[in-house]
């Protein structure tokens, strides 16, 4: 495995989307989960905290039960009850191969927004920091209804970078950076480094769905903004080459690179709104 020299960012969260989990029948991509957990295993061999955060659960219990495409509100809830416990079954396995115990950690929106259970949630990743375990965090989709709709994590994972003072946020994505135009259209250049989020960077970002996932590339601008607001470094990257956070970790420009507002003390970093 690789060496890393970075030792800038000791804490990082990493956000895999449904599309690189999920092929299009609705089975798991194995290959590729693979690829991703020993990547993220390697990290955490080089005494960094590491926090995924993978969706997943919704188009794995859709393929377990043969449904295709998307559903009301309780059908992807009962979908979600179905694919999380095949998803942690699998991730399980996949991480002991390397010697990495995890745990599976289902947040809400009050989960992080009210004060005794956000302080609750920190507690419980700080603690499995101190054991080595690797949190895996997904939205609890058999009780919410907003997140289940907007974000596909994206969200989700820059409040959680944000409640655990992280210093990076990699989300792992079907496009591998942002595009001054849809990636798909003539003319479309990728965008390798972000200073400030603007008007203009916002505008750029346009929704792209699939057929179980939810996220698009506003929710990942939606993501940097709180992520850099907080002093926390974020990039997007493709999903399908996990090692190239690799690259991030060694300072080289890999897909789209956010620069972090200045840094803030983890007690501010603490302090979440989800809308922030």
């Amino acid at each position: 495995m690789k060496a890393l020299k970075s030792d800038i960012y000791n804490t990082i969260v990493v956000k895999v989307g449904t599309t690189t989990l999920v092929h299009e029948t609705g089975k798991l991509n194995i290959a590729g989960m693979e690829k991703l957990v020993r990547v993220i295993s390697n990290i955490k061999n080089s005494s960094k905290n590491v926090v995924l955060v993978s969706s997943g659960a919704v188009g794995t219990g859709a393929g377990r039960l043969g449904i295709k495409g998307k559903s009301d509100i309780k059908i992807k809830q009962a979908l979600a009850a179905v694919g999380q416990g095949i998803l942690m079954q699998f991730y399980e396995k996949l991480f002991l191969e390397y010697g990495i115990n995890v745990a599976q950690i289902l947040l809400t929106r009050d989960d992080l927004e009210k004060g005794v259970r956000r302080q609750n949630a920190l507690n419980t990743m700080t603690t499995l920091f101190e054991f080595d375990v690797v949190p895996i965090v997904n939205e609890n989709d058999t009780v919410a209804v907003e997140e289940i709709v907007f974000g596909d994590n994206d969200t989700l994972a820059a409040v959680v970078a944000k409640l655990i003072g992280a210093d990076l946020l990699v989300l792992l994505s079907d496009v591998d950076g942002l595009y001054t135009l849809p990636p798909h259209e003539p003319g479309a250049e990728k965008i390798s480094y972000v200073k400030e989020i603007t008007p203009e960077i916002e505008a750029i970002a346009e929704g792209t769905y699939s057929a179980f996932g939810t996220g698009g590339m506003h929710s990942k601008i939606k993501a940097a903004k709180i992520a850099t607001e907080a002093g926390i470094a974020m990039a997007i990257t493709d999903g399908e080459n996990p090692t190239n956070i690799y690259k991030i970790l060694d300072g080289e420009r890999c897909g789209t690179f956010f620069e972090p507002k200045r840094q803030i003390s983890i007690s501010k970093k603490n302090v979440i709104k989800w809308s922030d």
